[in-house]
């Protein structure tokens, strides 16, 4: 059982986004509701609306939230409550002028990726020498190096993941449709503790060579491949694995095109270690797989950060120059994609350590024959 995050938790995570706004010449965050606010004050609106809500942490004042006056005793009750200044506004009252009091007049601010532009747009015109830039774009790094709490949850959500795949293998494919295997998956999730399910993807033979086909209608058969990609989000933090399995006996082509994949995913895996930078996991992987010949099949990144959400900086990709450091949660998921034939995709979750890397999921990565 993984303890609750408590009041000093989020006052460090606010101090630690503190003090890279600073270093990043910024006045301060602009938080909105999403995975930036959960992450910071553990407080997730019961709906986002058109009303805004705001967590301010500025480099020079403590952190303050503003929400309308309907929410304020929800949100006074979240984990970080007792580290945040909390004010609220009234329908009919102009909330942009109660946010700006929270703000400095000709600030630069980081503003979740998540902000509604309306709002956006409103802060702008109550404070006409401010401005803004996306939290992603400013401090991409913000949420990436997880402390020890958190990757045992992120643990927990993959080993979990795991029991999924180890009963899903044991149904029978063949005859089945693509919806149905997604919805076993989606209650395996479930069962396993999962209170969010974010995607199942199930890409049966030609489908397969569609890296984002979630599911159809179409039946599997005898002779297909078959790529599994599922995940959600189980106590807060996200799970997101695949493997690739067969319906029946494969032919050759399919064994070999398999193996490069499964090399080339180890070579990921084999590059990770703390300094080196992030493209180079990607350029291990996608070495493997263009010396053998399939390089132009290879059509996305090697990998992405996951923790409150499943998709988050780093990003495993050619042009990402930012060191790994320990602590940093990310995926390694080579493939290659076959139009109108087949396609293989093994993905982990990988845990930088102090002297290379941990795998978070741990079902065999080789070829699994299924019914």
């Amino acid at each position: 059982m993984t303890r609750p995050f408590a009041t000093e938790d989020f006052r460090r995570r606010m101090a630690r986004a503190s003090r890279q706004a600073a270093d990043a010449g910024l006045s301060g965050l602009l938080v909105t509701p999403g995975p930036d606010l959960l992450y910071f004050t553990g407080y997730a609106p019961i709906a986002i609306t058109e009303r805004i809500t705001l967590l301010a942490i500025a480099t020079e004042r403590e952190p303050a939230m503003i929400v309308p006056i309907l929410e304020r005793s929800d949100a006074e009750i979240c984990p970080a409550a007792d580290a945040i200044a909390f004010s609220d506004w009234t329908d009919g009252d102009d909330p942009y002028a109660a946010t700006a009091a929270l703000m400095d007049p000709d600030g630069r601010y980081a503003i979740s990726d998540s902000a509604w532009a309306m709002h956006v747009l409103g802060l702008q015109a109550a404070l006409p020498e401010s401005s803004y830039v996306s939290m992603t774009t400013a401090l991409p790094m913000l949420r990436a190096v997880k402390d020890a709490d958190e990757i045992e949850r992120l643990t927990a959500a993959g080993a979990a993941a795991d029991a999924c795949l180890e009963e899903l293998v044991g149904v029978r494919f063949a005859g089945r449709r693509e919806t149905e295997i997604a919805a076993d998956l989606a209650a395996l999730l479930r069962k396993h503790g999962h209170s969010q399910v974010d995607f199942t993807v199930v890409g049966s033979g030609p489908n397969g060579a569609n890296p984002h086909h979630e599911m159809g209608e179409r039946m599997i058969e005898e002779g297909d491949m078959v790529v599994l990609d599922f995940g959600g989000i189980k106590d807060g933090y996200g799970s997101d694995t695949t493997r690739t399995v067969h319906v029946g006996p494969p032919t050759e082509e399919e064994r070999e095109v398999f193996e490069i994949v499964r090399r080339a995913q180890q070579a990921g895996f084999d590059a990770v270690r703390p300094g080196v930078a992030c493209q180079e996991i990607d350029r291990a992987a996608r070495k493997v797989i263009a010396d053998a010949g399939y390089g132009e099949y290879f059509i996305h990144r090697v990998g992405h950060g996951i923790g409150t959400t499943t998709h988050e900086p780093p990003y495993m990709i050619e042009g990402e120059e930012h060191p790994i450091e320990p602590g940093m949660c990310f995926s390694i998921e080579p493939g290659i994609y076959l139009p109108g034939r087949f396609g293989v995709r093994i993905e982990d979750i990988v845990v930088a350590t102090e002297d290379g890397g941990l795998r978070l999921n741990n079902t065999d990565r080789g070829m699994r024959i299924v019914s």
